[in-house]
């Protein structure tokens, strides 16, 4: 499949017409695919990765894409003016072109399909290893990938092998090592500790075999090895300082913008998953970013590692409801799993969430997403598994094929707010 890359400087005047013009040329040259990218104006961190696919796009689509690059660049940039805009930008994008995004997906679906059938991957096999399987994120992760590689790319179901990293290192590493030996042809990797890419690298190195790590993210030093060295290694999955962002702003939404006791200041507590996690890390970071770089004052009361589960995170808020009551304004949870237990907690202290204490979380578990339609939590973030499970499948595909990868493949978050919680639910459902 031939591409053009091309950068695109985010600037209050002129992106979309860069964004059209660039797929008008794309529809003219014969492209098919535009990899659009976004960055901050000083240079900064790159906020998006996007990847518009089959020039035959609608109006709506190119909307989406401005809308949801001009969010991410403002909100990296900084400054109380670009809230306002980055909501503006995220909100009218997910109205408007919901129903061309499902298109556009459905598109380029069809056409990883037609590659996979002049790959022929019938006979190919994909070895997948997840850090957990009782993750509930990763679950519906792992559902849509084998769903996805055996209905829509045509891999025999007998060669699409899963396994259970059972958060164990040294087990999934064994797990890795067996797939090498039994000669797999391509690997899925979810792994427990992502600090051990480099030696899982090495390894499929030596074997020939390519590798798509998802999820958790190798260091930027380690995917910098891959690009110069042009191993076959990638990484897909999506920029955590985006789901921390929004929900921040999920936050800034609210009547009196955290700030419930009218104090001058957002008092809150977070629910870590794993600290050494770099989505931990940033969604923890940019969620409170989000607070100040709008001019709110904020309070730090608590900030504990709940392991992504549900169990740790209600014990965690019960412990600090009990400890600090009424001061707590907001909860922020690094995931859905975490606000469901937060949630318990809230409800057994007699508190209300967007009464007198708000939650976030990010995933969009189903459940969570009808906590947010019930008014039982304040918002989410769309992890959206699906999206990024077709895009490793479809990387796969194009490292069997023998297609040249990029060594980072980024997928777009989407705010769930009362809003669009519906749209999302159904979407899941």
């Amino acid at each position: 499949m031939r591409f053009v890359k091309g950068e695109i400087w985010l600037q209050k005047k002129g992106a979309y017409a860069i964004i059209k013009n660039s797929m008008e040329k794309c529809t003219k040259a014969g492209y098919n695919e535009l990899i659009v990218k976004g960055k901050c104006l000083n240079g900064q961190n790159y906020f998006l990765n996007g990847r518009i696919q089959n020039m035959r796009m609608t109006k709506k689509v190119t909307a989406m894409a401005l809308a949801s690059m001009m969010a991410l660049s403002l909100a990296g940039c900084g400054g109380s003016s670009s809230t306002t805009a980055t909501t503006a930008a995220a909100t009218e994008a997910a109205k408007e072109t919901t129903a061309a995004a499902t298109e556009a997906a459905k598109e380029a679906a069809t056409t990883a399909a037609a590659a996979a059938a002049t790959t022929d991957v019938a006979d190919k096999k994909v070895g997948i290893s997840i850090y957990k399987f009782d993750d509930n994120f990763m679950t519906l992760y792992r559902t849509e990938l084998v769903r996805y590689l055996t209905e829509d790319l045509g891999f025999k179901a007998e060669n699409v092998v899963v396994q259970d990293g059972k958060g164990d290192q040294a087990e999934q590493t064994n797990q890795i090592q067996n797939f090498i030996t039994q000669k797999y042809d391509v690997l899925i990797l979810n792994l427990v500790q992502a600090s051990s890419a480099p030696e899982i690298t090495d390894m499929c190195k030596e074997a020939g075999i390519p590798v798509v790590y998802i999820n958790r993210e190798p260091d930027a030093t380690e995917e910098e090895r891959w690009e110069s060295e042009g191993l076959n290694a990638t990484y897909v999955g999506c920029d955590a300082r985006q789901s921390g962002t929004y929900q921040g702003e999920e936050i800034l939404e609210t009547a009196n913008k955290g700030d419930i006791n009218s104090d001058g200041k957002v008092s809150y507590i977070m629910i870590q998953g794993d600290p050494e996690n770099v989505d931990a890390q940033y969604r923890t970071e940019f969620s409170v970013k989000a607070l100040t770089d709008a001019g709110m004052e904020v309070e730090e009361l608590l900030k504990q590692r709940g392991d992504w589960d549900q169990a740790k995170a209600q014990q965690i808020a019960q412990d600090a409801l009990n400890q600090y009551g009424d001061k707590i304004e907001v909860i922020f949870c690094n995931n859905d799993a975490m606000a469901l237990g937060a949630l318990q907690a809230i409800e057994a202290a007699g508190r209300k969430v967007n009464e007198d204490i708000y939650l976030v979380g990010v995933d969009a578990l189903t459940e969570a997403v009808q906590n947010v339609i019930d008014g039982k939590q304040t918002g989410t973030v769309f992890n959206n598994h699906f999206a990024q499970a077709q895009a490793a499948s479809d990387i796969a595909v194009k490292f069997l094929s023998g297609e040249k990868v990029d060594a980072v493949n980024m997928v777009n978050y989407e705010k769930v707010t009362k809003d669009n919680a519906q749209e999302i639910l159904d979407m899941l459902k």
